[in-house]
């Protein structure tokens, strides 16, 4: 049971007004109990457009200039993938409100807000520890987002032709990749991107990366699973002399000849989970996995 007061910083949806119906309820669920909030700015000005809150009703915060004791997520996975890019390594858990389709990571419904502070306020919850990994580049201008909860991957920037990939683990060389792409996911991120193109499902806390091509132009490249303490260096050739780097999902264009190291961040991110929850089950549930509708006749 926690009897000092608690802060929060707030994230959220900034694109469908929809996924932001609930902040008032939020608002008025840790106003209740004496908490401090904060919001981040871009969030704070799309509410306050959409007519959801009044001006001047909250502390505002820009990027990663804020301290909490917990953040909230409102809004899908993406939204949590955000959030997490702004906490970075101010070990700062955070709970993720479920407004998509999905909410594999984010899996709080907003039904459950109420009952999920008080979760908080009575410490009855568990605490999921998720790696980040991190891309540099040599040659180039720097990455302007650097680092990953789900994936980072390489892809081409056009649909003329695919590009060409010399990858590198620990300085030994693995394999050139003909492809669309590359992916490399932590454990988290292998239910994203990299499920979609084949790759396996990995357990969280697994002390994993796995490298998952996008479209290989051979049926002798598949996904390989490496330990997360390796750093895997690329390299890319392509006939644009360009190719696109999507940290998370946000994407930047990069020259050819720019050398790519990714390898793990020096932190964690802390995701907050129901106690009750576990990660099989919401592999059930979330993706479906392991239905067989033979079984409900």
């Amino acid at each position: 049971m926690v009897s000092r007061k608690l802060s929060f910083a707030l994230f959220g949806n900034v694109y469908q007004s929809r996924k932001s119906a609930n902040i008032i309820k939020i608002m008025d669920c840790l106003a209740a109990r004496g908490a401090d909030m904060c919001i981040e700015k871009q969030f704070y000005e799309f509410l306050v457009a959409a007519g959801r809150i009044g001006p001047g009703c909250a502390e505002v915060f820009e990027d990663g200039g804020f301290t909490a004791d917990f953040v909230i997520s409102l809004g899908g996975d993406g939204t949590l993938l955000r959030a997490a890019g702004h906490v970075g390594d101010k070990d700062i858990p955070i709970l993720g409100v479920n407004m998509g389709r999905l909410g594999f990571l984010a899996d709080i419904v907003p039904s459950e807000i109420e009952s999920a502070v008080g979760s908080l306020y009575d410490g009855d919850y568990a605490i999921e520890a998720h790696s980040v990994i991190r891309v540099e580049a040599d040659g180039a201008a720097g990455i302007g987002h650097d680092s990953a909860l789900n994936d980072i991957a390489v892809l081409k920037r056009d649909t003329a032709s695919m590009i060409t990939i010399h990858a590198e683990v620990d300085g030994e060389y693995l394999v050139t990749y003909q492809a669309d792409g590359l992916i490399v996911s932590t454990p988290t991120g292998s239910t994203a991107y990299s499920l979609s193109n084949g790759g396996p499902i990995i357990v969280p806390r697994t002390g994993t990366l796995c490298l998952t091509p996008v479209a290989p132009h051979s049926l002798n490249v598949r996904p390989i699973v490496i330990p997360d303490d390796s750093v895997v260096t690329l390299t890319v050739e392509s006939r644009s002399h360009n190719f696109l780097i999507a940290v998370d999902g946000q994407s930047e264009k990069c020259a050819e000849g720019t050398r790519l190291t990714i390898r793990k961040a020096p932190y964690n991110i802390r995701i907050v989970k129901r106690s009750s929850q576990r990660y099989f089950s919401t592999l059930r549930e979330k993706m479906m996995w392991g239905a067989d509708k033979r079984m409900a006749k």
